[in-house]
């Protein structure tokens, strides 16, 4: 007898729904690169494990104990409670001036410093772990990050082999286990929030996940083969984790996902909706992303140790900077994983850390990357603005130097939490943009108001003495740390330098605009501010007799040399030997409170002087001494060389981005109106090229450098205009395109879009 079955469409699709997610292809095409980190085992601390993330989601791969463990976190995850301490009726800058006039001022250290020190939050958390279990006698043989497709490889003796990716745009991570059954599964392990955690390590964690004072959350079963588990973070925030896995034979396929309440998203619903779109597919977009992130540009040096250093801080970059995520916090997406806060709560230090850490995405050629701290920036600007009105007392916009994910004060030492210059030095990344990219929407929009909104503010809180701008106080970070001498009468180079940069940056770009009036009083302002104050020898000082004595780890009396690019060698011997002079004297008081960072800010103002080889060590030394073994920078000496006499290790990011900076501004200069390919290459570096580097002017441009002559060079002008290339001395280049040829300077007018190839004659 012969049967048969009527099945409605609805049935067909949900059992090829099931059976797509049930047997779907799991390969993951991998191939290695020499830039790859590659290991025989795996780390056994947080700071040193294997990082994946898409600046959203991040996570760690590392054993802790005798698991293997993801780390996993979300860059919203906070603790956000206020500061009430905020609230008081001193919180003011000109409180502050009367109690270092009365020099009384540890009332000011409990009212700014305190809530900082001693609380817990608010803060940074971390997001949770999952685990898998090790068998002893089933060694790890290799660890392997295959950068280029940013996916951790794991391989053991028995030939099982795990692969673990977080998608590039999406906020799902992915792993797939080969060569286990089906009683190898894992587990969801929230944070610690309900024990007190044991301080292990030298790496600035002050606080543990205890003094938050959270219920603990719960782990709870959603069905076979998936879990949630959600944790209440006070002030009536929360996150949620949730973990999918299935079995196919010998494979285990899992996702997971993290959400904050703060967004709108779900993570039980994003890893169900994961499982019925298929790895396959969630693989080949991620693969899409990384793609075109590499190709935006390269580099192609004689010196190993620093090109793979480089390669590694592109893909932290990869990892940690979205045109729609929150900006680069202290540690981005990678919270420390030891039951405690992370370093320095792990917020957002605008006195040099998120300044340092955008620094390589205009000439890097990630502008769009790099839009993430721009739009929140400008999305926070209405609680800035409040902010500077009550604690500044002005109209204008300041941003706090230590804030919150939401822009808000933390409090911290005084001179530099609440500095009375840190928007300006954020507006110069809204001049940066503009000026890489010639964006005239973004240049009218974006630009031009904030950077006015800082000068107006600026410009109320200056005072007039003997026809001279002024601060009633100022500072220089961070020297004298936080103690009432870290206030200075007269104006810091630091100060001066960012109010300089900031009245220039606001007449420049409304006269840019046609603004005539405005750009008359912003320059009108600029020409009231002092002079900058410089020592015996010619150098810049700290202040007014305030000489660079002592080694210090932040250079910020050196600004107007680099980042703002005020003082320059092109300008004459003056400035020159002014540049000379002031790293000279860095040199000369040595390395002895240097951190990582110092070094790679050297490197990058080793390469505004155009000494290649100064520039080249510092990065060097950075490479093989302040980093870790994944390459992430940890503040203090690691090597035991004597490089620094910090040696204690937490972990930061702004060094390893400046890094990245430093290798640029050897390779391409445009700051000061003209273009200089190879402007600071060491001597025995013969044979050099880079690819897609984009100049001031929207230029992008690569070149090569062959025994030791410049060879050629490839412009594409994005946007048109007049192009300026500086050629090196004896050097001759022909256009292809117009049989033109130029000795020591290529100038010439360019359309949008228009290519143009130049080579050696």
């Amino acid at each position: 007898m012969k049967i048969s079955f009527q099945i409605s469409p609805y049935v067909w699709g949900i059992l090829a729904l099931v059976l797509s997610s049930c047997s779907q292809s799991v390969e993951l095409e991998t191939s290695a690169n020499e830039y790859d980190m590659d290991f025989t085992g795996l780390s056994t601390t947080w700071d040193e494990a294997v990082p994946l993330g898409n600046a959203t989601l991040g996570t760690l791969v590392w054993q802790k104990d005798n698991n293997l463990r993801l780390s996993i976190d979300r860059i919203d995850l906070w603790d956000l409670r206020p500061v009430m301490e905020f609230e008081d009726e001193n919180f003011s800058f000109k409180w502050v001036c009367e109690q270092v006039k009365k020099k009384d001022y540890a009332p000011v250290e409990r009212l700014l410093e305190a809530p900082y020190s001693n609380c817990a939050g608010p803060s940074k958390i971390p997001g949770g772990g999952l685990e898998f279990p090790l068998n002893e006698r089933d060694s790890v043989k290799r660890v392997h990050l295959y950068q280029r497709q940013a996916v951790c490889e794991i391989n053991w003796s028995s030939g099982k082999r795990m692969k673990s990716f977080i998608h590039a745009t999406e906020p799902v991570g992915w792993f797939v286990f080969e060569g286990v059954d089906e009683n190898f599964n894992p587990s969801l392990i929230p944070p610690m929030y309900n024990a007190e955690a044991v301080r292990s390590a030298n790496d600035h964690s002050e606080h543990s996940l205890f003094q938050l004072g959270y219920s603990q959350g719960k782990v709870t079963e959603e069905g076979p083969g998936k879990l949630l588990y959600t944790q209440p973070c006070g002030d009536n925030h929360s996150y949620s984790i949730a973990l999918k896995w299935r079995h196919d034979g010998d494979r285990l396929v899992g996702v997971w996902s993290v959400t904050s309440s703060l967004g709108k998203d779900n993570a039980s619903d994003i890893v169900d909706k994961a499982f019925s779109r298929g790895i396959s597919e969630y693989y080949s977009s991620h693969l899409r992303w990384w793609n075109e992130f590499y190709g935006q540009s390269s580099i192609c040096i004689p010196d190993k140790v620093i090109e793979k250093q480089y390669y590694n801080e592109l893909y932290k970059m990869g990892c940690i900077a979205r045109e729609n995520s929150y900006p680069i916090s202290l540690q981005s997406v990678w919270t420390a994983d030891n039951g405690q806060l992370p370093p320095w709560k792990g917020d957002y230090h605008h006195d040099l850390n998120t300044t340092l850490s955008y620094w390589p995405f205009y000439c890097g050629n990630h502008l769009k990357e790099g839009l993430g701290y721009l739009n929140t920036l400008w999305e926070q600007r209405e609680e800035n603005k409040a902010y500077t009105k009550r604690f500044w007392g002005v109209e204008g916009l300041n941003v706090p130097g230590q804030c919150t994910l939401q822009g808000k004060p933390l409090g911290g030492w005084s001179q530099y939490a609440f500095g009375p210059t840190i928007s300006a030095w954020l507006s110069q990344h809204f001049y940066l943009h503009w000026k890489y990219s010639q964006d005239r929407i973004f240049l009218k929009d974006r630009a031009y108001p904030y950077i006015k909104d800082v000068a107006t503010y600026l410009e109320n809180i200056t005072i007039l003495k003997e026809g001279v701008r002024t601060l009633p106080l100022s500072s220089s970070p961070e020297f004298n740390d936080n103690g009432i001498n870290a206030w200075f009468q007269d104006m810091t180079n630091f100060d001066c330098a960012l109010i300089h940069f900031a009245f220039g940056a606001a007449s420049e770009l409304a006269s840019e605009l046609g603004y005539k009036e405005e750009a008359l009083h912003w320059s009108r302002l600029e020409s009231e501010l002092p002079e900058y104050s410089f020592d015996t020898d010619g150098g810049l000082c700290i202040a007014k007799d305030t000489p660079y004595r002592v080694s210090h780890r932040h250079f910020s009396h050196l600004l107007a040399i680099h980042p703002l690019g005020l003082l320059d060698k092109s300008k004459g011997s003056e400035e020159a030997d002014i540049i000379d002079a002031s790293l000279a004297t860095l040199d000369k008081y040595g390395p002895d409170y240097w951190v990582g960072y110092s070094y790679s800010w050297l490197a990058n103002l080793k390469a505004r002087a155009l000494d290649g080889d100064g520039a080249a060590e510092a990065l060097r030394i950075f490479a093989e001494c302040f980093c870790l073994r994944n390459g992430f920078h940890a503040n203090g000496d690691q090597s035991g060389t004597g490089k620094s006499l910090f040696t204690y290790r937490p972990f930061t990011l702004e060094g390893n981005m400046a890094f990245a900076s430093g290798v640029q501004e050897m390779l391409l200069q445009s700051h000061n109106g003209m273009i200089t390919v190879f402007p600071a290459i060491p001597s025995d570096w013969k044979d050099v090229s880079f690819d897609r580097l984009r100049s001031i002017g929207a230029f992008v441009i690569s070149a090569s450098m062959r025994d030791g002559r410049l060879s050629t060079i490839k412009i594409l002008a994005e946007k048109g205009g007049r192009l300026r290339i500086k050629l090196p001395s004896g050097c001759r280049m022909a256009c292809e395109e117009n049989g033109r040829s130029f000795t020591q300077f290529i100038d010439l007018d360019t359309s949008e879009g228009e290519t143009l190839h130049f080579n050696a004659l």
